[in-house]
């Protein structure tokens, strides 16, 4: 299977995991690419991902000059290289909060089940599974996500783990219009995926996975002023679908 892997970064210079990267490419790199979307940044990161790519021959950047966000890099990205090469296109926050080893995972379960979406779950399981978050991220996802469930009418348990993989065939529609929200979008692509013809007849539509190791970096680009805006932002998305 052949599948493409986007991380979006945004003045990554002192985040990205470049060890990690390097050995995770270095090892694991039959049928998957990787598409590094520089988001305007105004440090080092582009001469880092360029060397990258310089490296290796199936790693790829996209260099956007100016930030434009999460949400909208993503969908450039995705737009820009969908084509019959790629059976899914995913996508993984730079910090690799999900670890890259995750990515087989994914793989595995698109080969035998293949839904359109893969999305990550942060599941706390005694004993199998290790996720490392702040309690007050944790309870304010809970409430997010009850009330993200309740509005899709799918009960998913994580709609904003920055872990997800897409059915190619399904991207240019999904991605096709620019998101209401850079952070929220994961909601309004699952509203939107609900609209396909596909998610109706295919038996499994949605998997979410539930990662084996997850761990919150810290340095959230996201302010905590723009906590406030949430619900309504939600609320727009929700006007907009239903």
């Amino acid at each position: 299977m052949k599948t493409l892997l986007i991380i979006p970064c945004y003045n990554e210079e002192n985040r990205l995991p470049i060890d990690e990267l390097v050995h995770f490419i270095e090892r694991e790199n039959e049928g998957l690419s990787f598409l590094f979307v520089n988001d305007g940044s105004t440090d080092n990161t582009i001469n880092i991902l360029n060397k990258l790519a310089d490296t290796f021959s199936f790693v790829k950047v996209l260099d956007l000059q100016q930030n434009v966000g999460k949400a909208e890099a993503i969908r450039t990205a995705m737009l820009k290289y969908t084509s019959d090469e790629y059976d899914y296109i995913g996508y993984f926050d730079a910090d690799l909060a999900t670890p890259l080893a995750e990515v087989n995972q994914f793989i595995a379960k698109a080969e035998k089940f293949d839904p359109i979406i893969l999305m990550g779950s942060r599941v706390k399981l005694l004993g199998i599974t290790d996720i490392k978050r702040k309690w007050y991220r944790h309870y304010f996802g809970r409430v997010f996500a009850t009330i993200a469930s309740s509005m899709l009418k799918i009960p998913v348990y994580d709609t904003q783990c920055g872990a997800k993989m897409i059915k190619s065939s399904v991207i240019k529609v999904l991605f096709k219009d620019s998101f209401i929200s850079s952070w929220l979008f994961d909601v309004e692509l699952l509203f939107r995926l609900k609209k396909l013809p596909d998610y109706n007849t295919n038996p499994t539509p949605i998997i979410e996975l539930p990662l084996s190791k997850w761990e919150e970096k810290g340095d959230s680009k996201i302010p905590i002023s723009y906590l406030f805006k949430v619900p309504f932002e939600l609320v727009s998305i929700y006007l907009r679908y239903s």
